[in-house]
C-alpha cells in the first residue's frame, strides 16, 4: 500500500509538471504577442504625449513672445484658436482673433462684462467655476485688442 502511495504521488507530480508545461507551451507565444502588443500600446502613447507636450511647449514659446500667454495659462487653447497671435488651440470653440471686436455685437455686452459673467451657455460653464481675476480678464483683453488689430 505506502509503494501505491509513492508510486501515485510520483505519477501526480510529472502529470502536473508535463501539464504546466504543455499548457504553457501552448499558451506561450499569445502571451508573448499579449506582452509586445502591450509594450506597442505604451510606446505609442509616450509619443503621442511627447507630441502633444512639444506642441504646447512650442504654443508656449509663441505665446510668451506677446499677450497670448494668458490663453496658454488659464487653458483656453484647449477649445479656442487665436490665430492672429499664431496660437493653435482646440477647434471646438471660435478662433478669438477678432473677438475684441465681436463679442459685444454676438452677446450684447462689452467684453469685460462676458468675461466676468458670459452670456453663453457654454463660456458660463467653463468661466463659472473658475472665474477670471482681475488681471486675468486685463490680460485676455490686451491680448485679444492686440490679436484683433494685426
Amino acid at each position: 500500500m505506502g509503494k501505491n502511495i509513492i508510486i501515485f504521488l510520483i505519477c501526480f507530480i510529472v502529470a502536473f509538471g508535463a501539464g504546466y508545461f504543455i499548457i504553457d507551451a501552448i499558451q506561450g507565444p499569445e502571451k508573448n504577442e499579449t506582452a509586445q502588443s502591450a509594450e506597442t500600446t505604451e510606446s505609442a502613447e509616450r509619443t503621442d504625449l511627447a507630441v502633444k507636450e512639444g506642441a504646447i511647449a512650442q504654443q508656449q514659446g509663441d505665446a510668451s513672445n506677446n499677450e497670448g500667454r494668458i490663453f496658454l495659462q488659464r487653458g483656453c487653447v484647449s477649445c479656442h484658436s487665436v490665430s492672429a497671435l499664431n496660437i493653435q488651440g482646440g477647434a471646438t470653440g471660435p478662433d478669438l482673433s477678432q473677438a475684441y471686436v465681436n463679442v459685444e455685437g454676438k452677446h450684447g455686452v462689452p467684453l469685460e462684462e462676458f468675461l466676468k459673467k458670459p452670456t453663453s451657455a457654454v463660456m458660463s460653464s467653463v468661466l463659472g467655476g473658475d472665474p477670471l481675476t482681475d488681471d486675468e480678464r486685463a490680460a485676455v483683453i490686451a491680448a485679444l485688442k492686440a490679436a484683433s488689430e494685426k
